[in-house]
């Protein structure tokens, strides 16, 4: 799914790399490392397992598909025709049957793990055959008991035994490659009591892969160092090369002798089990990638990418491919390139020796695990097995070939123009769908989307909708280069989501810094957040830094655009008992405005904030949306103190001096707001709170009486000052004083 874009006016939405064409679905069609389509092999559904790996693959001569199965581990026997339901041939009790291979003789060979056995099988049984009724002509822990004398042989058959692949020479001898540690034995199937022979023995962990060269050497890949050997009959092996990765998945030779590896994982950690350790008895597996088993216990990480290299006779190796997110699992060298199966993208790569390649096909399962050719009268193809779920797909000759590329979200209702292709295409034609939810239905006649439908003069006849889709269809000889698809959202109005109003705060933070003003933040009523970060108006949950200003206010607000328009904003205000508004500030871009109230008659006010889409559209053609504020006032006048009077009260005391305590009475009236507290202070000392009478303080007019205590007054001679401030419900202060004393006592 293409997200939608924010560009103002028409968009134009291109696809000419190759891992844009990538997110979508090609059918008979590869996909270029350079970007351009062509006509590819056919993905089809061959047939569904009951398993949910496909481990292993192999073809008799009539090409009938053998598969090696794991959850649960199976043989299973298919049809050479499509469709046809398969038959279980052999049932294990053990984790997976992890190599299947057609013997000479025509016998099936399926190898098992963690038991690490291979059996016999008769592959045209009619009757399901087990461990107790096939016959086993390899064993790793018996192998291993010949071999070594340095453990018991409990301890050795204890042991988990890996079998990672088999193959057989030109004279039907078995060659079995095993891990823990790694090896080969070799066997002679056809010899009714033969014992296996250590082939090749290896300081690595694990040995993954086989394959033959023409010279009848045996190519092996490792896991520990990422090693690729060439070993030749007399089983003295050489390293021909070592990976900067750690794992061989597979390896593959051409007919002009290149040996291909595929090498995963970081050296730095094993993907694949540890070396058993002597005293472990059973051991729980499980799943934890394609192509290898890890135990329950130990950790594990999916490898990063792959590298595949070619191994040329006289030449350096050298990388022909990578990619940082396929995991490779499978190689198979044909006359028209190497064929990689990937395991976790489910992507089938052609990979030529100059290191140009292309994605021919998709397995919808995702991950590839393994393949197996078929040559036949009928044609060429390769069985490809899958897991999540266990299914075998044929990529051979297609009949049809058409490339659907990924959906494309406009983002809101829109109308679709001409399609731009690139010059170097050919043969080709273009088809688009469009529709207003996001994926077709399928079943139900791609219910909610239009049909199909040409272009005309290369321009869209889909009807206006938010997705789009379109789809080539190449002819022969077709190559499509790239496409660009132009488009227009239809104008959506701007929508103003949330809007504050901050009385007594003003938009100047880093004045405030500076100057240490008091700060406090603005949040909209429905954010919880306290913490103070750089000022991001356009962010409904982040806090704004102001600084707290009584003579000013602060109005913000949050908005937002579907067709990501740039907007611009209007400021209106408006008084009580007002009918019309009257404009503060146009031309705004930010989402915050802060204005001087002392400019503004004390009352009540609402604001206002209309936001246009104007600089994203032709005039006249521009969208708006308003909102208004709750109701707030302002004032910035003072409160007024009148009849401030201050007289001495009786002395009661029997020795002179004798101080007596001084009765203070006034009123305090606000214009706009209730009178919020008042102080008084003696002889510019300590502020003291005094409550008015009544002591509930919720008027615009107060009054005062109440005493300075003759302890406060003390024996001082002369005059007294005494001054009071009074507080509104907004910090206005009114100040007012008296003098009492000698002078003016009567």
């Amino acid at each position: 799914m293409i997200p939608p874009l924010v560009a103002q006016g028409t968009h134009l939405w291109t696809q000419s790399r190759i891992d844009e064409f990538e997110k979508g679905t090609p059918q008979g069609v590869a996909i270029g490392n350079n970007g351009h389509l062509r006509e590819g092999p056919g993905l089809t559904d061959f047939l569904t397992t009951p398993s949910t790996f496909v481990w292993s693959v192999a073809v008799d001569k009539n090409g009938t598909p053998y598969l090696g199965t794991g959850s649960p581990a199976t043989v299973l026997r298919g049809s050479a025709q499509k469709d046809g339901k398969p038959a279980t041939l052999f049932d294990s009790r053990d984790v997976s049957i992890q190599v299947v291979r057609i013997g000479p003789d025509g016998s099936l060979y399926a190898a098992t793990i963690p038991s690490g056995k291979v059996y016999k099988l008769n592959p045209n049984a009619t009757a399901k055959q087990d461990e107790s009724s096939a016959k086993v002509v390899f064993d790793a822990a018996k192998a291993e008991n010949s071999d070594s004398t340095s453990e018991s042989t409990s301890s050795r058959e204890s042991k988990s035994h890996y079998i990672w692949d088999m193959t057989f020479d030109a004279a039907g001898k078995l060659y079995i490659a095993v891990g823990g540690p790694g090896a080969i034995y070799r066997v002679d199937p056809s010899k009714p009591d033969a014992n296996p022979e250590a082939f090749f023995k290896s300081d690595e962990q694990h040995i993954r892969a086989l394959a033959w060269d023409a010279k009848g050497n045996l190519i092996a890949g490792s896991d520990g160092s990422g090693l690729v050997y060439r070993i030749n009959p007399q089983g003295k092996g050489y390293v021909l090369f070592e990976a900067p990765r750690r794992e061989i998945t597979s390896v593959a030779v051409a007919a002009n002798g290149t040996i291909f590896a595929s090498s995963v994982g970081d050296k730095s950690h094993n993907p694949l089990p540890p070396l058993p350790v002597q005293g472990v008895g059973t051991i729980t597996f499980t799943i934890v990638q394609p192509g290898s088993l890890q135990a329950a216990n130990a950790s594990t990480s999916t490898p990063e990418g792959t590298e595949i290299y070619a191994i040329a006779e006289d030449q350096a190796p050298r990388k022909i491919w990578s990619s940082r997110d396929d995991i490779v699992y499978a190689l198979a060298a044909q006359s028209d390139g190497l064929l990689a199966i990937s395991g976790n993208r489910g992507h089938i790569f052609r990979i030529q020796q100059n290191g140009d390649y292309a994605d021919v096909a998709h397995v919808e399962a995702e991950q590839g695990l393994s393949l197996a050719e078929i040559h036949g009268s009928a044609g060429n193809a390769v069985l490809i097995g899958t897991g999540n779920t266990g299914k075998l797909y044929s990529l051979g000759k297609s009949e049809t070939h058409e490339y659907a590329s990924d959906i494309l979200d406009a983002g809101a209702f829109t109308r679709f123009g001409r399609i731009e292709v690139d010059p170097d295409s050919e043969n080709y034609e273009i088809f688009t769908r469009t529709g207003n939810v996001e994926q077709p239905v399928r079943g139900r006649g791609d219910w909610g989307w239009s049909d199909w439908q040409p272009l005309r003069d290369g321009a869209v006849q889909s009807p206006p909708g938010r997705f789009l889709q379109w789809k080539a269809v190449l002819r022969a000889g077709g190559t499509l280069a790239g496409v660009g698809v132009n488009y227009l959202p239809v104008n959506a109005a701007p929508e103003i989501d949330d809007m504050v109003v901050a009385v007594g705060a003003r938009l100047n933070a880093q004045n405030s810094v500076a100057n240490q003003q008091q700060t406090v933040n603005i949040n909209f009523p429905s954010s919880n957040q306290q913490m103070v970060v750089p000022v991001d108006t356009g962010s409904a949950n982040t806090p704004l830094p102001a600084v707290k200003d009584r003579t000013a206010v602060t109005v913000r607000w949050a908005a937002h655009d579907d067709n990501g328009d740039d907007l611009v904003y209007s400021l209106y205000l408006r008084g009580d008992g007002e009918h019309d508004w009257h404009l503060l500030k146009d031309g705004i871009t930010e989402k915050a405005y802060s204005f001087d109230a002392a400019l503004i008659p004390d009352g009540g006010y609402r604001v206002k904030v209309v936001a246009s889409d104007s600089p994203s559209h032709n005039p006249g053609e521009a969208l708006s949306d308003s909102r208004e504020s709750e109701r707030f006032e302002i004032d910035t006048t003072p409160p007024v103190v009148s009849n401030l009077h201050a007289e001495e009260a009786l002395a009661r005391c029997v020795q002179a001096p004798c101080p007596a305590p001084i009765r203070v009475t006034f009123d305090a009236e606000d214009a706009a707001s209730p009178i919020a507290h008042a102080e008084y202070a003696l002889d510019a000392g300590a502020w003291q709170y005094i409550d008015p009478i009544g002591k509930l303080s919720d008027s615009r007019r107060e009054h005062y009486d109440f005493q300075i205590p003759a302890s406060a007054v003390g024996v001082k001679t002369g005059e007294h000052l005494i001054t009071v401030r009074v507080y509104d419900r907004h910090d206005n202060i009114g100040v007012a004083k008296a003098v009492f004393g000698a002078s003016t006592a009567k």
